[in-house]
């Protein structure tokens, strides 16, 4: 007769079922990041990049060509484009380098700028106008040298008694420049008992006499005017 065969299903303490058994970690293989997430560009980009590298240098080229012809913020363009016309003094010796400093001819030259002494009235909207039309604008009046200066030179033109200046008051007792240079009293050079700071009265002259205390409020109708512009340095 045949054996019976018997089967017996037998655990072993502390022991882990095969299914459960886990790689050791050092045998675990790992595929590289690309591989997981492969990085794709889109086939233009290199052209892309080429065209900004090369306009970079194309407008580099550009900046070192027109820097030495435009170069410095002492060369009022539009000044020069009004006229055709100039008067040059020499500065430094000749030869060392920039030093011709040149004002439109007929304009009175004074350290660093250019001043135009009107022979025609207008009222100050209008001269103002005309002054910027120029390149320039109402003569900003920053030191005594200067208000001295102006003041021979309104003497000495003999055209008419007061012009304008490019100090004004929107508001009463409220004076301004008309290129916002502060106002500043102690620098001022009023004659006795002005400014008179009446609404009627809103706009300034230099009214010619000798005495360089010689500045006025006035009603703002035509008068002659004085213009300055920064001069020319070649």
């Amino acid at each position: 007769m045949a054996s019976e065969i018997t089967y017996a299903e037998v655990k072993f303490k502390n022991a882990s079922p095969a299914a459960a058994v886990e790689v050791p970690p050092e045998t675990k293989k790992h595929e590289p990041e690309t591989k997981k997430h492969p990085q794709k560009y889109p086939p233009w980009l290199p052209w892309l990049i080429s065209l900004l590298l090369l306009l970079v240098c194309i407008a580099l080229i550009i900046a070192l060509l027109v820097a030495p012809c435009s170069r410095s913020g002492d060369q009022p363009a539009a000044l020069q484009q009004k006229f055709m016309e100039w008067q040059c003094v020499s500065a430094v010796p000749q030869g060392k380098g920039r030093g011709w400093t040149c004002c439109p001819k007929g304009w009175k030259r004074f350290q660093g700028s250019c001043y135009y002494l009107s022979d025609d009235r207008m009222r100050w909207n209008e001269s103002v106008q005309n002054c910027t039309g120029m390149g320039s604008h109402l003569v900003v009046i920053n030191t005594e040298a200067e208000q001295v200066f102006l003041t021979e030179e309104v003497q000495q033109s003999g055209v008419g008694f007061n012009y304008y200046i490019g100090l004004h008051a929107p508001v009463v007792d409220q004076w301004q420049w008309v290129d916002r240079t502060p106002y500043n009293k102690t620098a001022a050079f009023w004659r006795s008992g002005e400014p008179s700071n009446v609404s009627v009265e809103m706009c300034v002259v230099i009214f010619r006499m000798s005495n360089i205390l010689n500045w006025n409020d006035i009603r703002c109708e035509h008068h002659y005017r004085i213009c300055e512009a920064a001069a020319v340095t070649v």
